[in-house]
């Protein structure tokens, strides 16, 4: 261990985030290997290691034996001042080494509101923050993950950009540069290749002009890059890389259990739902893959719970069997079964009794809207009367609590259907009292809202958010409404879905004020005790920019969005129909009921998913 370090960790919080040498953390002879991998989550160490995505592509690339991955993260405010007080650069977990000593620094960007910590651990690793300021010694900068369907914001401070799965294309990337380093390629040469690989965005080779109200006027390509990079996906999902021999924390993180991914993609087509688009086409893993994979993972890592993942656990088509599979092995050595992401139109009695063999975890489901007019705009194809059985079953079998997730601000939303929420939780409450199996634990109904944020590449990409006074206003009117002492309302604050909303909607103009947000002391803002909405506030104000141009102007469908060079593999076409069919209050059949022709089976070799 670093001496400096060694002096710091007593100094910090939680020092284990530190550390390093976990239980099957992969070690390898720097000797041995041709190139070294820093893979950065942009948060702290209990969130990165809570991400299946991050020891996935852990695995992958260290499966290559001429690769060396190592984790990096972010750290606390704490730890940060000690590291520059010390002169203590951003290390990696595995060798200590310093993240400039490596060959590729690679962030994962899963939330928006995460920018102004890259470029605080790009500053705390000794390396300019703007792409142009680098030289040929220092480590080409990427980043993957959803946030990349909009690159732009981010587009002057990363050299090149994932779009998609990165289990194939991290590997091709690294290739490339093993080969560039052997053949002595120039970091300019390097970065041109890169951009012939599908999936690869180079936003360097790209010249963005603006017209003279601040809209984009055109992307255009430069030195043959491709017009429209499309996301990449694994075709073959079955047999897709799984980590069962994961890192095991030494230190307590936000999900610390084994999480099984069941299916990538979603046949439900919430028009609001960045991830239902962005992850299309549908590919699932065989219930026997999922057996084996769980309980290999559960026996390698000694986990006391298995969670299975998806933006839809209940559509998988064998979730019984699978359950069953599970639970054979679970129940005996006292592991739990959780199923998150469950529809209150398909919750059974049977999968009520499967959950409840080893221990209840709670229950939730996310109505959306509180009526069925609002919830046909959004698509959400679930009925009042589905929540309510859904509910009634959950009571009858010993549950007594249930969260109910719900949107303020969606489009055409009126105060009617803000009050209908709490309406929905007082008839939910009225179904606990006729049908619980056990009232003496009392209930607990929690309602909790967020804003809506429009986002790319979804059917509502064109529209306004609610301004944050006007948000407000709607939760001022709902609270009020629930009088039940047995419902708590939570509600998410709008400042920091004001600034998502300008981030996910933003175009290149943006990166000075993200880099200025950060000059002025702007990072963790995805925590309460980083954000400062003031401060966003002032930089885009100095940059001569305006919130409300991002966030709450409704698009024209036939301006040149910032995004537009940068496909998911959804038709705009589809999009803009999907748009017209919310305005009429129009229901889309999910994917599985009736093919909506939106265009991502074509990203799969013979067109047919697994819907």
């Amino acid at each position: 261990m670093d001496q400096k370090l060694e002096r710091i960790l007593p100094r910090v919080q939680k020092p284990a985030r530190y550390t390093g040498g976990e239980y099957h953390a992969v070690k390898k002879d720097r000797a041995q290997v041709e190139l070294r991998f820093a893979l950065c989550f942009p948060d702290t160490y209990e969130i990165g290691m809570s991400n299946l995505g991050v020891r996935i592509l852990y695995g992958v690339l260290n499966e290559q034996p001429w690769l060396w991955c190592e984790r990096v993260f972010a750290p606390w405010t704490d730890m940060e001042q000690e590291m520059r007080q010390a002169g203590l650069p951003l290390f990696a977990l595995e060798s200590g080494d310093p993240v400039r000593d490596f060959d590729i620094f690679a962030f994962s960007l899963g939330y928006e509101m995460c920018y102004t910590t890259v470029l605080n651990q790009l500053d705390l690793a000794g390396l300019p923050v703007r792409a142009a300021d680098r030289t040929e010694d220092m480590p080409l900068v990427v980043a993957g993950g959803v946030c990349t369907y909009n690159a732009e914001p981010l587009a002057p401070f990363i050299d090149l950009f994932f779009l998609g799965e990165g289990e194939e294309l991290d590997v091709e990337l690294a290739e490339l540069v093993r080969q560039g380093k052997r053949q002595g390629w120039s970091r300019k040469e390097l970065l041109r290749r890169a951009a012939d690989i599908p999936g690869c965005y180079v936003p360097s080779l790209y010249d963005v002009t603006y017209n003279g109200d601040g809209t984009v006027r055109a992307v255009t390509p430069l030195d043959g890059a491709p017009a429209l990079v499309t996301k990449r996906i694994i075709e073959d999902f079955d047999s897709a890389y799984y980590p069962t021999d994961t890192v095991i924390p030494s230190t307590e993180i936000v999900h610390d259990r084994v999480f099984l991914e069941v299916f990538r993609g979603c046949i439900r087509g919430c028009r609001f739902c960045q991830a239902g688009y962005a992850c299309r086409p549908v590919r699932a893993k065989r219930a026997e893959t999922l057996v084996r994979q769980g309980i290999a993972a559960a026996a390698a890592s000694g986990y006391s719970e298995m969670t299975l993942s998806s933006l839809s656990t209940s559509d998988y088509r064998c979730l019984e069997p699978l359950c069953d599979g599970l639970l054979d092995w679970c129940e005996p050595r006292g592991v739990s079964l959780s199923l998150p992401s469950l529809r209150a139109d398909n919750f059974s009695v049977e999968l009520m009794e499967r959950l409840q063999h080893v221990r209840k975890s709670g229950l939730t489901f996310a109505p959306e809207a509180g009526t069925q007019r609002l919830r046909d705009v959004i698509n959400k194809n679930v009925k009042e009367e589905d929540v309510l059985e859904s509910c009634r079953i959950a009571f009858s079998g010993g549950w007594n609590g249930v969260k109910l997730y719900f949107m303020l601000g969606l489009p055409t939303e009126t105060d009617e259907d803000v009050l209908a929420i709490g309406d929905l939780a007082h008839r939910v409450l009225l179904c606990w009292k006729r049908h619980a199996a056990n009232k003496a634990r009392g209930v607990r109904i929690t309602v909790s809202t967020s804003c809506f944020v429009p986002k790319p590449h979804t059917a509502f990409q064109w529209e306004g958010q609610v301004s944050m006074e006007e948000y407000q206003r709607r939760v001022n009117l709902l609270r009020d409404h629930i009088r039940d002492r047995a419902i708590v309302y939570n509600w998410h604050d709008p400042e920091t879905s004001r600034v998502e909303a300008v981030l996910a909607r933003g175009d290149r103009r943006l990166a000075d004020a993200v880099e200025l947000v950060w000059r002025r002391g702007g990072r963790l803002d995805s925590w309460q005790e980083g954000f400062s909405f003031a401060r966003w506030e002032q930089a885009l104000r100095d940059c001569g920019l305006d919130m409300a141009f991002y966030a709450d102007r409704e698009r024209s469908t036939d301006e040149v969005l910032p995004w537009s060079h940068l496909s998911v593999g959804v038709r705009t076409e589809f999009l803009l129909r999907e748009r017209q069919l919310a305005y009429e209050g129009i229901c889309t059949p999910d994917c599985r009921t009736k093919c909506s022709g939106c265009g991502a089976n074509l990203l799969l070799e013979g067109g047919v998913c697994d819907a």
